[in-house]
């Protein structure tokens, strides 16, 4: 039988926040809201989308939540937000990505094996472990820090994956 660990599943996690904040702190100062085209999400509304979708779903799933595709699925994620002001700057918008996950991370490490193998019904209705979930909301945020990622780009930045990357092949 094929087993994904739980441990390595949040320290990928982890790992993935780090360059998440850290483009949220390299991004220019002076221009959160820089959006490449009027119909997309500005620079920080995908930040604090990723913040505010990773903290309540997990905060969801820790409450026990077991049925995400309800109609009042979004009213419920409310409860679970992280409470960072909308117009947060860069600094506090960084440090809160860094601390809810540190917050979750440890909570979700701390939770016995059975609550990982427990189903839950995803938002589009699938059904899936707790710990599909969890990859789930992981692989979301990856999603969106690539368009964080790509912002950097059109700004003429090279994301902090990038440049380790470069600096690996050039120590070679």
């Amino acid at each position: 039988m094929f087993m994904v660990r739980v441990e390595h599943v949040l320290d990928s996690w982890k790992t993935i926040r780090q360059d998440t904040a850290a483009a949220v702190e390299e991004f220019p100062a002076g221009d959160p809201d820089y959006r490449p085209t009027p119909e997309l999400m500005t620079f920080r509304e995908i930040a604090r989308h990723i913040l505010d979708a990773s903290h309540a779903l997990t905060g969801m799933l820790l409450a026990g939540e077991e049925n995400f595709a309800t109609p009042d699925f979004r009213e419920r994620l409310k409860g679970h937000m992280s409470g960072l002001a909308a117009d947060a700057g860069a600094p506090e918008l960084a440090a809160a990505l860094r601390n809810s996950l540190e917050e979750r991370t440890a909570q979700l490490a701390a939770q016995p094996a059975e609550f990982y193998s427990r189903i839950v019904t995803r938002f589009d209705g699938q059904k899936v472990t707790r710990l599909e979930m969890v990859q789930t909301i992981k692989e979301h945020e990856l999603t969106h820090r690539a368009q964080l990622f790509l912002y950097l780009r059109l700004k003429g930045m090279v994301p902090a994956t990038t440049r380790r990357r470069l600096a690996k092949q050039a120590g070679k």
